[in-house]
């Protein structure tokens, strides 16, 4: 795209999505008022809501150590109460974009030990890319300044699995989940150059790395990786341990 058309996108971007959102520039936090006399001692106080991270090397140490604490169980559970709740809900300005796959057993806000306000989260069978999710993922880091994208994938994908059999077999899978395997055949290209013992698991983090890297690459988010303000990294979920591997694009 020529840098004229580029400029009408991110003007049009500016004036519709900003508009849209124009309460996104945080909020500030609650006074904490003393207990009225007679006031039941179970009375629910209120929480100071968590800093903002404002860099990417901030973000995903907030992430990475929200995802040790889930690996120990020692949880903290943060912005998780009827005051985060009240203090996110006229606006928000969450740090991190997460996409990740629609397994049940991969919740980005449990996994990184998060609360409501703080993670934006995309989810499609084996992190699948298409232009609306793209989009999707572009959308905090080009309206609020969310300055972390993490591609995550995991361990025993069935997604992946499916897509890897099909593609495979020359067998297209039912429905719409055809789709979801024709967006993931560059990762089983990629999976069958580079063989090995699990070809399937092998694919799943080249799903990862090839998605993170065309993100970190496309035309609207490369500048800001560019200048420093945004990381995209691209990470594993062990099912087993709960542990989140980088495998690429950690800020340092």
């Amino acid at each position: 795209m020529d840098g004229a058309r580029q400029s009408d996108r991110r003007a049009l971007l500016a004036g519709g999505l900003f508009a849209a959102t124009a309460a996104l520039t945080g909020c500030s936090s609650k006074s904490t008022a003393p207990a009225a006399a007679g006031a039941s001692p179970q009375a629910r106080p209120t929480m100071q809501p968590t800093a903002r991270p404002a860099t990417p090397e901030a973000a995903f140490t907030r992430l990475m150590e929200g995802n040790q604490r889930w690996v120990s169980g020692d949880l903290q559970h943060p912005d998780r109460d009827p005051d985060r709740r009240e203090f996110v809900a006229q606006e928000q300005k969450p740090f991190g974009s997460v996409l990740a796959c629609i397994d049940s057993r991969v919740p980005p806000e449990l996994l990184f030990d998060t609360g409501l306000g703080d993670l934006y989260v995309m989810r499609t069978g084996g992190e699948a890319v298409g232009p609306v999710v793209t989009g999707s993922v572009e959308y905090g880091p080009m309206t609020s300044g969310t300055p972390l994208i993490v591609v995550l994938g995991h361990q025993r994908c069935g997604a992946v699995e499916a897509s890897y059999t099909s593609l495979k077999e020359g067998k297209p899978l039912p429905g719409n989940l055809e789709a979801i395997a024709r967006a993931l055949r560059p990762a089983y290209e990629q999976a069958v150059r580079e063989g090995g013992s699990d070809p399937v698991d092998t694919m799943a983090r080249a799903q990862v790395t090839l998605t993170a890297a065309n993100l970190r690459s496309n035309q609207d988010l490369a500048p800001l990786v560019q200048k420093g303000t945004l990381a995209v990294v691209g990470a594993y979920y062990s099912l087993d341990s709960g542990k989140v591997e980088v495998l690429s694009g950690a800020p340092s």
